[in-house]
């Protein structure tokens, strides 16, 4: 039990970082943004490329790698998105499904689509926690998810354009109507989500093989954990992260480890049945 807890946390952690992305959007712009796992895949790859291929310092690679992960997430919203904002959902939301295919197939073109490592080749230290097990990544990735969870809630409470995406969660028409640089906000809100999701990509690339199709079953994973939480919501996110993450993992104690990624949906199911507003229920961008 205490090792299935220690594994939901940090499966929960790394599912956080992502639905705050999918989240941050829907507050925004109530558009669910489908590419957002593959810029998962592209923080992973961004970093396998700068640290394992051309041998770059790793700190120097991981930051690297979250900003070109948050300037592709600006990229795609201008590119693909903004010219689409008042045209119908399904119009967005056929070309997020574009950009997810081609970002996949992008990657697999470059690299290939065999499993690749960037955690290294050294002996793992072990620590222990009662009758759990934890080991040094992942205390790195606990340690990082929870920092940049807590960054995120201050950004958001306590500065000037945290403010402006708020505002403009709360309302985009009022935004736009009292001066508010709504492009700009947007932008910002790509890149901050980008930025999160990217580091996820490289955590989890710390825990296990990388390859460019993984960011379909996180991605769909995160999006399930921002709807549990309540979409629109990031402290939603962050509960539903860690409540998928939780479930996933017990439900591998009761039942075989196979059905361990159908839990995920059969969470979204009963949610969807019985709560569609999530645990938190809001329906625009809060922080609080």
């Amino acid at each position: 039990m205490a090792q299935l807890l220690v594994n939901g946390l940090i499966a929960g952690g790394i599912y956080a970082l992502i639905a705050i992305g999918y989240t941050m959007v829907y507050g925004v712009l109530h558009f669910i943004n489908f590419a957002h796992g593959e810029i998962v895949t592209a923080g992973a790859f961004f970093f396998y490329s700068l640290h394992v291929l051309w041998g770059w310092n790793p700190v120097f690679s991981f930051f690297l790698s979250v900003l070109l992960c948050g300037g592709l997430g600006c990229l795609i919203e201008r590119g693909a998105y903004r010219p689409l904002r008042y045209a119908s959902r399904i119009s967005s939301l056929v070309t997020a499904i574009g950009v997810s295919v081609i970002l996949q197939n992008g990657l697999g073109a470059i690299f290939g689509f065999d499993p690749k490592s960037i955690s290294g080749s050294g002996e793992a230290v072990v620590y222990s926690i009662r009758n759990a097990f934890i080991t040094r990544p992942q205390v790195a990735v606990l340690a990082s998810a929870g920092g940049l969870l807590a960054g995120l809630f201050v950004f958001l409470k306590w500065t000037y354009i945290g403010t402006l995406i708020r505002a403009t969660g709360d309302d985009l028409s009022a935004a736009v109507s009292t001066g508010i640089p709504v492009d700009r906000t947007v932008s910002v809100t790509f890149f901050v989500g980008s930025l999160l999701a990217g580091t996820a990509g490289i955590l989890v690339g710390t825990l296990q093989d990388i390859q460019p199709t993984m960011g379909l079953p996180f991605g769909i994973k995160a999006f399930t954990a921002a709807v549990v939480g309540g979409i629109g919501s990031v402290p939603g996110a962050v509960i539903g992260g860690l409540f998928i993450g939780m479930a996933e993992n017990l439900g591998a104690w009761i039942f075989p480890t196979g059905y361990k990624d159908a839990f995920a949906f059969l969470v979204l199911i009963l949610f969807m049945l019985f709560r569609p507003r999530g645990i938190l229920g809001k329906s625009a961008l809060h922080n609080g």
